[in-house]
């Protein structure tokens, strides 16, 4: 069984903002599995199904970015899934908007989310998917420009980005994270 947790902000005020790339690709995937994510007990929406031939426990915390940890460790403790089979799709701003890196095992890179996971799940061994939103111009601090909404220039490739970071997944599941790096990394730009 696999844990896919999508990062983001929960509520009307986040929804389309470069924070909320991995709510915005489970999203996608649930659209296209014609399912929907439930509230759960764990301060999350969880949707639990068949991907890819795997057993998948889709994950949005909804306890805002610096905390989501909490709520996916929760998750991952309940259905005893190790770090190694958890997958994080979360926001960049060291790849430019349009560009996705697949890692595992890695630091948290300044991303107060993937701080919060490392320190609640004990360890940094999980697979992430990072999805570039670009950087922040020097006249925006890093804090309002990933709470903001992508400009209308900017749509089609992030909806070009979901539609990578969603292939990435699928090799991730069907075949292992090697062959996901190696297909995705050497897309062109």
């Amino acid at each position: 069984m696999y844990l896919i947790a999508g990062l983001g902000n929960p509520g009307p005020n986040y929804e389309a903002t470069r924070h909320n790339v991995g709510f915005m690709t489970i999203d996608a995937i649930s659209r296209d599995l014609a399912c929907s994510f439930s509230p759960s007990k764990w301060s999350g929406e969880t949707l639990k199904t068949f991907y890819c031939g795997e057993q998948v426990v889709f994950v949005k915390p909804t306890t805002f970015m610096n905390l989501c940890g909490q709520c996916v460790s929760a998750v991952a403790s309940y259905y005893k899934i190790p770090c190694e089979k958890i997958i994080v799709i979360h926001d960049d701003l060291d790849l430019d908007l349009g560009r996705l890196k697949i890692c595992q095992n890695r630091g948290h890179g300044g991303h107060n989310g993937i701080k919060s996971l490392i320190s609640h799940l004990g360890n940094k061994d999980f697979i992430r998917v990072k999805m570039g939103i670009g950087r922040n111009p020097a006249t925006v601090p890093v804090e309002k420009y990933v709470l903001s909404k992508f400009a209308k220039a900017e749509r089609d490739i992030v909806r070009d980005e979901i539609g990578l970071a969603i292939e990435g997944i699928k090799l991730i599941l069907e075949k292992d994270i090697a062959e996901a790096m190696q297909t995705i990394h050497s897309r062109p730009v």
